[in-house]
């Protein structure tokens, strides 16, 4: 049989650009979008072309390039480059012109807090043809640009630290006996290292002990756990595929469209207090916004935020809950219930009174009495001091069988000799410490925790300085009392409106089939399960093309290729 014949490579040909495209194109309706925008209202650099000097890339052309390149999972400048020389969509979209890599990162550089407005602008158009529903949030962790080596914990630089005090004080060993032998010969028929290697050894094993030393003094200062040195913002995530350097990534996505109406870039572990951040630039003054969200969600400070901005959250439920109590502060004033105004629903909230928009979600408002710690002022506060004068007094007091804590350096001395580090703070303002690796390798465990778990955790208050570890003083025949400072705490008789929230059982159910969808185009289809660029406000802008590649795409299988082009040229 014969082959399907092709064409002759040397025939001359009459053609356009165009006629590479397909009619109905994704490059098509990228041109109509980018084209109907306005650049100086969204910042572009060079959106009005200079009158003098080296004419410049249309900027139009190079946003073309990116949301183009987002969506086909092309990301790198200099893949983008290629792409402009290669590809024949790409040739069209950008007339022909072949900007280098650095013109095209450049752009993407200068203009990375536009991105985000442009994902607005897009679901602005899109508006005018779909009907919008409720949303769903959720979140997922995208992996940063830093290796785990790059990224420090704590714990980890207590464990280097120690390593390599160990390291240093065996090469000083090494050198002592190294200059009590008289011949270097002798040495290395030994297959002992030369003078010069140990000393080698011994200055690198010095500056990292020393730089080491200098993260753990930064992150005591700033109160923080972990620290990223490629991109400092970036921190250590658990996932599904075990531990990474990355960024916690919310989206809203819409239950009718599955589209994402918005995102919210983020380097919270968990997704505790996320839902109304995200969820409120989509919120309308005069209507309410109904979110769906999973349990990693239940927080009742953030429930009651959306609350108060028009915002109705279903979080779903504990198997046995059929609802939610929320506490708010008592505020006695007058207000409308059939307004639909922030402002006037939290009036009514606070005054105990169920907002009209609300009722059947919410079942009933409460103003009860009760008393509260008066809390003291930043002026009156006084910061704790340790009775332990210095770090070895406090090591010794904890090696007699107690936990003692430094308010200085937050941070809890073991009687076992190990630093305990903040892991939480709880819901009453106590901070939990915890060291995971000291405990699972501590010669003194039985004689610490029997407990289930592997590792001892510990709550200390604001005014405790110190614990007995019971069954430490238990097996030495000794008996111990906390001691805690001499501030006492006032209380007062205060209001308070007592909310039980219900959410919708239905709207809950649907929840997984919304967001999970967006979250797999953009990571595998597109190519974006991890971020090329550094910082928070690079990386919010690399999703947001994602973000408006992935709603072009999905409008296109939504409305169809006519319809969207008459949408994008409004």
């Amino acid at each position: 049989m014969r082959y399907v014949k092709g064409i002759d490579r040397d025939q001359l040909m009459m053609c356009s650009l165009s006629s590479f495209v397909d009619d109905e194109s994704d490059a098509r309706l990228i041109d109509a979008f980018v084209e109907g925008l306005d650049l100086e209202e969204l910042k572009i650099t060079k959106a009005k072309a200079a009158s003098e000097g080296r004419p410049a890339y249309d900027p139009r052309s190079m946003l073309k390039l990116y949301i183009y390149g987002a969506e086909h999972g092309i990301r790198s400048s200099r893949k983008l480059q290629e792409a402009s020389r290669l590809n024949l969509e790409v040739r069209w979209l950008m007339e022909g012109v072949t900007p280098d890599f650095r013109t095209i990162s450049d752009f993407r550089k200068n203009n990375i807090k536009s991105l985000k407005l442009i994902l607005h602008e897009f679901n602005r158009r899109i508006a005018a043809g779909v009907e919008f529903g409720y949303v769903s949030i959720d979140g997922s962790k995208i992996k940063a640009n830093n290796s785990k080596d790059n990224n420090f914990t704590s714990h980890k630089l207590d464990d280097r630290i120690e390593w390599l005090d160990a390291h240093v004080d065996e090469y000083l060993r090494l050198l002592d006996e190294l200059d009590s032998i008289e011949a270097a010969e002798e040495n290395e028929r030994e297959g002992m290292l030369s003078k010069e290697t140990l000393e080698k050894k011994l200055q690198e094993a010095q500056d990292r002990l020393e730089r080491y030393k200098g993260y753990r003094e930064y992150m005591e200062e700033n109160g923080l756990s972990q620290i990223s040195i490629t991109d400092c913002d970036a921190k250590l995530m658990k996932n599904r595929n075990g531990f990474q350097v990355s960024y916690n990534v919310q989206t809203a996505v819409d239950s009718e469209t599955h589209l994402i109406r918005d995102f919210n870039m983020t380097n919270r572990v968990t997704d505790h207090g996320l839902m109304a951040p995200t969820a409120e630039e989509i919120s309308e003054d005069d209507e309410i916004l109904e979110v769906v969200a999973d349990r990693g969600y239940e927080n009742q400070e953030d429930m009651i935020s959306c609350l108060e901005k028009g915002i109705i959250p279903h979080v779903i439920l504990a198997d046995g809950k059929d609802g939610y109590k929320l506490e708010l502060e008592y505020a006695e004033s007058e207000c409308d219930p059939s307004s639909m105004k922030s402002e006037e629903i939290s009036r009514c909230l606070h005054a105990g009174e169920i907002p009209d928009a609300y009722r059947g979600v919410i079942d009933s408002c409460e103003v009860k009495s009760v008393r509260r710690k008066i809390r003291k002022s930043s002026e009156e506060s006084v910061p704790e001091k340790s009775p332990y004068g210095t770090e070895k007094e406090m090591r010794d007091r904890a090696s007699e069988g107690y936990f003692v804590r430094d308010p200085e350096r937050n941070l809890v001395y073991c009687p076992a000799g190990q630093v305990l580090r903040q892991k939480t703070i709880k819901k009453n303002g106590d901070v939990r410490y915890a060291n995971k690796t000291a405990c699972r390798r501590c010669p003194y465990r039985n004689k610490c925790y029997k407990g289930k778990n592997e590792w001892k955790e510990i709550d200390f208050g604001k005014d405790t300085l110190e614990k007995p570890c019971r069954d430490w003083l238990k097996a030495e025949g000794k008996n111990g009392e906390s001691v805690k400072s001499n501030k006492t705490g006032r209380q007062e008789k205060v209001k308070i409106v007592l909310l039980k929230l219900r959410p919708d059982r239905e709207k809950m159910s649907k929840r997984l089939c919304l967001s999970e969808h967006p979250f797999g185009t953009i990571k595998h289809s597109m190519n974006a399960g991890y971020f090329l660029l550094n910082g928070m406000e690079k990386v919010t802008g690399e999703f947001a093309l994602s973000a408006i590649a992935y709603n072009i795409k999905r409008s296109k299988n939504l409305l169809g290729f006519n319809k969207m082009m008459s949408l994008m040229k409004a």
